[in-house]
């Protein structure tokens, strides 16, 4: 396994994860993969801003592979403006709501410019005794954002808000180099679109005996509603799907931690979305044993991922998720590694070049 960082491909996380583009407003993710898939591709973007790279020596008679990491983040969506000018807000995608509060936050205006808010945390001064004890269990409904406007004509005419307009967290990815972490917002899903990215590099040149297409699709936070269409188009015969899955070693007993920070990537064999195909899991698993490359498995209770609409599709299509661990994700701010990272595109290069049609018919 490469273990030195490579300073182009840590831009491409850089820009991934600092892109502003919550689900159904990925066109900044969209730039990205653009700024980093290279010439070895043929693009292509839908309506609804689905991303296809194909590689230039597919020869069109071979199984599709397809690789696919969803582009949108967790974030919100201005709702209305409340007479004191501040913002009420909804989320896209499922938030730790107790986490909300103080959070810096850019807000979209008509004039397509970023401007700073925060999400409004009434000080302990003014909070009664009832206030206090039900911090915790907020609904975002009852949360606003402040931009500094003085009333809602003032938001409306001078910080050119308006309803339905995007809001992202305020975060910049930070790298710690003598730890190996990264820390940044939207690993979920960005590191897997890196990782994706990254892969489709490596395998530019070989000799495959499938046909490969990337997908960056959108509108995962929301209900997998870009792969829904991204599918369809594509047609292929397998698919990886990666993805920015939570690490879980920070508050499970120690038993029962299946997905750790610095031990490779995470398949899982199940979550309250799709049983992975069986037999496919198995295949990578074993793959990675083979090859020596680190990889964990799990089994997961709840999540979700596009694998579910994948592997339901066309004739069924056999699917497996390969997730970066990422520690805290659906809040503000993410850890993830670059070893993991690494770890994630090793064993999906290893994955493609092995496969054949008939080892497919297999699944």
């Amino acid at each position: 396994m490469r273990n030195m960082v490579n300073p182009d491909t840590l831009q491409m996380i850089t820009d991934f994860s600092d892109a502003k583009g919550p689900s159904g407003f990925e066109d900044e993710t969209v730039a990205a993969a653009r700024k980093h898939i290279g010439g070895g591709f043929d693009t292509e973007e839908d309506c609804l801003r689905n991303f296809y790279m194909y590689r230039k020596n597919n020869s069109g008679n071979k199984p599709v592979f397809m690789l696919d990491a969803h582009s949108d983040e967790v974030g919100f969506m201005v709702h209305s403006i409340r007479p004191n000018g501040t913002l009420r807000f909804v989320a896209l995608g499922g938030w730790n709501v107790a986490s909300l509060p103080s959070t810096k936050v850019l807000v979209r205006t008509a004039e397509g410019n970023w401007i700073p808010g925060i999400i409004a945390a009434k000080p302990v001064h003014f909070m009664k005794a009832s206030e206090k004890a039900s911090a915790g269990t907020a609904d975002i409904s009852s949360l606003s954002i402040d931009i500094g406007a003085l009333n809602a004509e003032d938001a409306k005419e001078n910080f050119k808000i308006r309803i339905g307009e995007p809001v992202v967290p305020d975060v910049k990815l930070e790298y710690d180099a003598a730890h190996d972490l990264m820390f940044g917002k939207a690993f979920d899903c960005r590191i897997g679109c890196a990782a994706l990215i990254e892969t489709l590099h490596r395998l530019e040149k070989e000799d495959l005996n499938v046909d490969v297409v990337g997908v960056l699709s959108s509108q995962e936070e929301v209900g997998e509603r870009g792969m829904k269409v991204a599918v369809n188009h594509v047609k292929p015969q397998i698919a990886i799907c990666f993805e920015g899955c939570p690490a879980d070693d920070t508050f499970t007993e120690p038993y029962a931690i299946q997905t750790a920070f610095k031990k490779g990537p995470m398949l899982r064999y199940m979550d309250k979305s799709i049983i992975c195909t069986p037999r496919y899991q198995r295949y990578c698993l074993d793959l990675a044993e083979k090859l020596c490359l680190p990889a964990q498995a799990s089994v997961r209770e709840g999540g979700g991922n596009n694998g579910a609409i994948v592997h339901t599709s066309l004739d069924g299509i056999p699917a497996v998720v390969i997730g970066v661990p990422v520690r805290y994700i659906h809040t503000v701010h993410g850890i993830t590694s670059y070893y993991d990272f690494e770890a994630t595109v090793n064993l999906a290069v290893a994955i493609v070049k092995s496969m054949t049609d008939e080892i497919i018919r297999s699944f």
